[in-house]
């Protein structure tokens, strides 16, 4: 289905989905079709290795033709709001799972904590918890030089002070650990 296919299915997604609830399955696979770029889009934002890239192509079909199957658009909302975050929540499910990280599902954890994430939120929350497991694999002399440098701001003189070193030492050791860091972010923990 080319671009243009794909914004005449959109142009008539209400009679789309009035069709798709009397159980018209080929409306339903039209829907399925025309948001399937989406899934593409948000499986190159993940920046996952090759090697993975098409199991999380696949988690985010699924998480698509959950969305379209569990989607009711007699409530007014937009479906690709709804379908955006079912993919993508099913797409970090899978990262999560694959490396074994997270006991609950994203959908269970916003839930618990009461309210709805924004994807700027959802990305805010996935960086920093990426960088913390980063630093956690430091060895512990250069994460808390990155910790006092770099999140804290700290002055490098007191951290040599600290660790009882030169200041060239310290500059030389945050060279080395922004290195691992940067590999750890880059290849996933």
């Amino acid at each position: 289905m080319n671009i243009e296919g794909s914004r005449s299915v959109i142009a008539d997604e209400k009679g789309l989905w009035v069709r798709v609830a009397s159980g018209d399955d080929r409306a339903r696979e039209e829907i399925i079709l025309a948001y399937r770029p989406m899934v593409f889009w948000l499986a190159k934002k993940f920046h996952v290795p090759y090697n993975s890239y098409q199991d999380l192509v696949q988690e985010g079909i699924v998480g698509l033709i959950m969305a379209v199957d569990n989607f009711e658009a007699e409530r007014g909302n937009r479906f690709i709001t709804y379908a955006y975050h079912k993919t993508r929540g099913r797409m970090v499910n899978f990262l999560q799972r694959s490396e074994a990280k997270a006991p609950l599902p994203v959908e269970d954890e916003y839930l618990e904590i009461g309210r709805s994430f924004e994807p700027d939120d959802i990305d805010k929350l996935e960086w920093s918890l990426s960088v913390d497991a980063g630093l956690a694999s430091l060895p512990e002399r250069e994460e808390d030089i990155i910790r006092t440098l770099i999140i804290e701001g700290g002055k490098a003189a007191d951290v040599a002070a600290k660790h009882g070193v030169g200041v060239s030492q310290i500059y030389r050791l945050q060279r080395a650990a922004i290195a691992r860091l940067q590999k750890v972010l880059t290849l996933g923990l």
